[in-house]
């Protein structure tokens, strides 16, 4: 019985754990490594607080329980 509970005890812990929010930075290293690996060499991230976002279409990513957004916008040469 007492085995029993230690594993839920570990299951809840670990979903907890995939559940809390990503650091923006940590994000947004992520999202340039996949846009970088697509070939694109011109390009801005940025990190956004929600009230700055004037163009949904440009939101790439949400971070930090959602209070702030990446937003990607592809610069011309």
């Amino acid at each position: 019985m007492t085995k029993r509970i230690v594993l839920a005890m570990l299951c809840f812990a670990a979903t907890s754990a995939m559940a809390a929010p990503k650091p923006c930075e940590e994000l947004k290293a992520e999202i340039e490594a996949k846009i970088q690996a697509q070939g694109v060499t011109s390009y801005t991230l940025e990190i956004v607080a929600n009230e700055e976002v004037h163009d949904k279409n440009m939101i790439v990513g949400s971070c930090e329980a959602g209070t702030k957004k990446i937003i990607y916008q592809k610069n011309d040469r």
